[in-house]
């Protein structure tokens, strides 16, 4: 009996414990990453840009010629002749144009991967601001009951005659002040939902299913940067810009290789007739011209916007990374302090026993109130800022 019970007590925590797993950011991500309207129709346009571009590599199709001379002064039998030919390009155009073709795939699927990362990063900034507003609402609940716990004291004043109209009518604002706090961030709470939402594919995310995020310490500066240049699909889609570049200039050359036609001929007159076969193949003169140069120009300009670009997603990301130590570091030492000072319980004891008029009081934690909704912000925004330094981890 005790085993069972023993049983029953492990599978609950499991259970416990699978759900928390269940319900956390990862999996909201993961969910959105699935429903995401954007990314869904991204994809129907990837599968068709595929099929597309597999298509500049078709054989051009078969040519089928008839000659039927029945006209004109001659004393034989009338003249008739058909032909069926076929025209391709030089064999190694096909191989050239094929790893082209292989390396836009790639291209396709990078760009997928930065439009997902991009809405992961929405979707991780608005997990974000939720978590904030949970936090807040959560202060300010017990802020509200504080402020009744005053107005009630201040009520029992009045009625005895120890205090004036004023000083009951202000702390009836305090008390109504707080109330109308948690109404903004209940609004704000619904806005953020309709739009996690929006960014799920219209499937509702529960408020409950938030979990805080931890606050991980993150790699240094260049370990970071070169995990970012191995994962980041805006980077990555430069390198695989110029590689395309790249084999547009092969392709190119490879194309001014002469066209091949062959077929089959037949030709009928006067009860006699000839067949056999026939070939052919063009003289490169005039079309190919300026197009090998053309390419390589191309392939010129994106190696230059390749570093280009590089150089100023190495700069923007050294000034977040700076902006996010020194608002890490800012954020520990009003964290430390307020942990430390316990201001608004502090003033809360001194106001019961009478150390603080309702007025002092008031100033005092309105004080420390405000000090501590910034603190709330500036651990949000140092989230998000982590949030954006880890993008390529989406």
């Amino acid at each position: 009996m005790y085993r069972y019970f023993v049983s029953a007590v492990c599978g609950i925590f499991i259970s416990i414990s699978s759900f928390a797993q269940e319900t956390g950011p990862d999996v909201i991500l993961k969910e959105i990453s699935e429903n995401n309207r954007q990314l869904k129709a991204y994809q129907s346009f990837i599968a068709s840009q595929n099929l597309s571009n597999r298509t500049e590599n078709n054989l051009q199709d078969p040519q089928v010629s008839a000659f039927y001379l029945p006209f004109g002064e001659h004393e034989t039998d009338d003249y008739y002749e058909y032909q069926i030919s076929q025209r391709f390009e030089f064999p190694t155009v096909y191989g050239a144009r094929g790893k082209r073709i292989a390396k836009q795939k790639d291209l396709l699927e990078l760009e997928y991967k930065s439009l997902r990362q991009e809405v992961l990063l929405e979707a991780k900034l608005q997990l974000l601001e939720l978590q904030n507003l949970q936090q807040r609402e959560e202060i300010e609940n017990e802020r509200v009951a504080q402020a009744k716990q005053v107005y009630d004291q201040i009520q029992r004043l009045y009625d005895a005659e120890q205090i004036g109209i004023l000083e009951l009518n202000k702390a009836r604002i305090a008390w109504l002040q707080q109330q109308f706090e948690i109404d903004q961030i209940e609004i704000s709470i619904r806005n953020t939902l309709m739009e996690l939402q929006q960014l799920n594919g219209g499937n509702p995310i529960q408020e409950e299913q938030i979990r805080f995020f931890d606050d991980s310490e993150i790699a240094d500066l260049q370990m970071l940067w070169e995990e970012k240049l191995s994962g980041d699909a805006e980077i990555q889609m430069l390198n695989s810009q110029q590689a395309v570049a790249e084999q547009q200039v092969k392709l190119e050359k490879n194309k001014i290789l002469p066209d091949l036609t062959i077929g089959y001929n037949y030709q009928g007159v006067n009860s006699s007739n000839y067949s056999g076969f026939l070939g052919g193949l063009s003289i490169p003169l005039w079309n190919s011209n300026n197009k090998v140069k053309a390419a390589k120009a191309n392939l010129g300009y994106t190696q230059d916007n390749t570093r280009a670009k590089t150089a100023e997603f190495y700069t923007r990301f050294q000034e977040n990374y700076q902006q996010y130590q020194l608002l890490k570091r800012k954020y520990e030492e009003y964290r430390e302090t307020f942990d430390d000072l316990k201001s608004e319980e502090l003033l809360f004891k001194a106001y019961n026993l009478g150390e603080f008029s309702f007025l002092d009081y008031y100033r005092e934690v309105e004080f420390y109130r405000e000090a501590y909704n910034n603190m709330l912000e500036m651990q949000k925004e140092l989230f998000q800022l982590k949030a954006a330094l880890l993008k390529h981890q989406l």
